[in-house]
């Protein structure tokens, strides 16, 4: 056993050292794309070949989930390595709140991890963890970030051509569309660092829809500064600018994948492309034309999978192989995995696994029992996936149970015909989630 342990260790330090220094790490993260809205998750209409190129040549995920079903929570799960019921934000607070939304000292980050471990660290985009005023505590530099040029909060975020934007701590005016500035300046911070092992976290807004925009304007709330391949289409105005967001997010992966490649670095670079939650209806455009959830029910902010359930493409030239992986993991387990590529120590009471042996195709991947979701609007609901095949979620004091394995769309609740695992799942959501001021619930 011994020896078998050492051998697993060694293959690891292999694949980790063979480049000269520790890999680089860029985590993509779209927001509001669902699950079927890429074709090589099953998307007929919208073209995404860069990021299907992308899928082709490194591991596509089939089944793994977002942190939480709307996007400030999802964002906290990702950073801190905590799922829903343990992380320090649990939902979208908005301005009543801003405090609740915000990280606080004392809370360890992906950045915070990876920057002790020497790498250079950005966030270029969207945070939605920390904000002016009461909220600073939060803000991204305050959390392990080096840089940081974008949205602080997620209303501000609303807003494809604002007219100002953060950088660091500090207001700069801002012309043009927000997402191509944010394609830039991700380009810009690889080139720079090019030479030195570096963490970008590149948060884009699109597809998030302009929701105070519905209903107005030609595009509704899909803003978009050219309808591109779509302009011609027999469509209402929301269903094209929805499509030109997607495509123009897709060129903007395809950019970054080409910078790799020419300088050299591609090979010493993980690329992590997926979404903070399942799709939105928000702009206007009709959601049966594009199938956004694939075969799964519900969009953001449902806890079936259609809101949770996400596309996730890792890319690694020479290291990752390609592949199509079942395992099913959540954005928490992006921690573990940073952590096992910098060769830093996973801080104590992370909800995280290590995503390397799956991606190495070295060593035993382990497996979650369970995963967890919460949502606060509305009625607060839970769900909890148990070995990899049960969903159950409470809602309205009520539980309800769903066999992933034979029933994807969540359509036939099986409570009745499996009370032990309905029991099992009933008893860890009793469990799941630790006490928060900030998150209070009523209780059953």
């Amino acid at each position: 056993m011994i020896r078998r342990l050492l051998l697993v260790f060694v293959s690891f330090v292999s694949f980790c050292t063979a480049a000269e220094r520790k890999p680089n790490i860029i985590f993509i993260l779209a927001d509001d794309l669902g699950y079927g809205e890429l074709g090589s998750y099953g998307q007929k209409i919208i073209q995404t070949r860069n990021l299907d190129l992308m899928a082709s040549e490194g591991m596509r995920f089939t089944h793994f989930y977002s942190g939480a079903t709307v996007c400030a929570p999802s964002r906290s799960v990702l950073m801190t390595g905590q799922h829903q019921g343990h992380t320090r934000v649990r939902g979208n607070a908005g301005k009543k709140n801003p405090l609740a939304q915000a990280l606080r000292p004392g809370d360890v980050t992906v950045a915070s991890l990876l920057k002790q471990q020497g790498y250079t660290t950005a966030l270029i985009g969207k945070w939605g963890l920390g904000d002016e005023g009461a909220a600073e505590v939060g803000m991204p530099r305050r959390h392990g970030f080096d840089q940081f040029f974008g949205y602080l909060n997620q209303s501000h975020a609303h807003n494809h051509y604002p007219k100002e934007l953060w950088r660091n701590e500090e207001k700069v005016p801002n012309e043009g569309y927000s997402d191509d500035h944010f394609a830039t300046e991700s380009l810009k911070f690889v080139a720079d660092n090019k030479d030195r092992p570096f963490f970008l976290y590149w948060s884009m807004v699109v597809p998030h829809a302009h929701n105070a925009m519905r209903g107005k304007g030609p595009l509704g709330g899909a803003e978009v500064p050219d309808l591109g391949i779509y302009a011609d289409k027999d469509w209402p105005g929301p269903d094209k600018g929805h499509a030109a967001m997607i495509t123009r997010l897709d060129s903007y992966v395809g950019r970054m994948m080409e910078q790799l490649r020419n300088l050299g670095i591609a090979e010493n670079t993980l690329v992590i492309f997926t979404s903070d939650n399942g799709p939105h209806n928000e702009s206007g455009h009709d959601i049966t034309r594009f199938n956004p959830s694939g075969p799964f029910t519900g969009i953001k902010r449902a806890l079936t999978d259609g809101g949770i359930r996400v596309p996730f493409i890792a890319w690694w030239p020479g290291k990752v192989k390609p592949a199509v992986s079942a395992h099913v993991g959540y954005f928490g387990d992006i921690m573990a995995t940073a952590a096992d590529l910098s060769g830093a120590t996973l801080p104590p009471d992370r909800d995280s696994i290590s995503l390397l042996p799956v991606l190495s195709g070295q060593g035993e991947q382990k497996e979650h029992e369970f995963l967890y979701w919460e949502f606060h609007e509305g009625g607060f609901r839970q769900a909890a996936l148990y070995q990899g095949r049960w969903k159950g979620i409470r809602r309205n004091g009520k539980m309800f149970l769903y066999d992933q394995r034979n029933d994807v769309a969540e359509k036939n609740d099986v409570a009745a015909q499996h009370p032990d695992v309905l029991a099992k799942i009933d008893a860890y959501l009793k469990t799941a989630r630790s006490e928060s001021p900030d998150w209070p619930v009523e209780k059953d």
